[in-house]
């Protein structure tokens, strides 16, 4: 169990890493906005407490999409002016102010989703936008290790505590910003405020995959064996990320040709 603990987040991590440097703050991004981190945690967290304790804190992690687009905005308003230490800690409270309201909710899927649809909506219309061109960035190996070594640690804490914290808490925790700080400062550090904000807006258009996976987790984990329930949760949020891109490639074409003839 404890080899599962220290390696799994760490190996998501890794490919969105690479992914980000090879093809850019975009795709990184949408990339990161999948459950490589969540997923992992919430499996782990049935294997240790059982399909219902999953299924509520999968619950929360639904609700917690409303807590990470909160950091999201906020570091990328606060990051084009302060630098990454006072952008981590402006988000990181926002975060944290969000995150305990939402622990005060019933424990409802549908409000879930009413919230992280409200969050997706409320990020989508007033993150700032970014001028960063779509290429790849100069990654050290050390940037890609502490990235991996976070993962890891989150990893332990939330399973760790998680008898402590019980399902709400441990949900919650589980959808902790940690790719949002790590990648954001990492890469604030590394290229600049733009690429931070192209970033953070590609992490919007996963949220309804992230959704999607959660969903299947609340509706199955009581009732279906949880590894296929997980294996089938990662086809269905995979599907949607896909159709979700596609879709918004999609509309982006047809605004671009609509403008040209206008």
């Amino acid at each position: 169990m404890l080899l599962l603990k220290l390696t799994l987040v760490p190996a998501f991590l890794l490919a969105v890493s690479l992914a980000g440097k090879k093809w850019g703050p975009a795709i990184a991004g949408w990339l990161s906005a999948l459950p490589v981190v969540a997923g992992p945690i919430l499996y782990l967290l049935v294997l240790e407490h059982g399909p219902r304790f999953g299924s509520a804190a999968a619950t929360l992690s639904i609700y917690a999409i409303a807590a990470s687009e909160a950091f999201n905005v906020a570091y990328a308003w606060t990051c084009r002016s302060k630098g990454w230490v006072v952008s981590v800690l402006v988000a990181l409270t926002v975060w944290c102010a969000v995150a305990f309201g939402l622990s005060t909710l019933p424990v409802s899927a549908p409000l879930a989703l009413v919230c992280a649809l409200a969050a997706v909506l409320f990020s989508q219309t007033f993150l700032p936008r970014s001028r960063y061109a779509a290429t790849g960035t100069a990654l050290g190996r050390s940037d890609i290790l502490t990235r991996m070594l976070a993962g890891a640690a989150l990893t332990v804490a939330v399973t760790s505590l998680s008898s402590a914290a019980g399902p709400g808490w441990s949900g919650l925790l589980a959808v902790f910003p940690l790719l949002g700080i790590v990648l954001s400062a990492s890469s604030h550090r590394a290229a600049g405020p733009e690429f931070v904000i192209a970033l953070l807006r590609g992490m919007v258009l996963g949220r309804f995959a992230f959704a999607a996976f959660c969903l299947v987790l609340v509706v199955w984990l009581p009732r279906g064996d949880a590894n296929l329930v997980f294996a089938g949760a990662a086809v269905v949020s995979l599907a949607v990320h896909g159709l979700s891109k596609k879709l918004v490639h999609r509309s982006r074409v047809t605004a671009s040709l609509a403008a040209e003839n206008d």
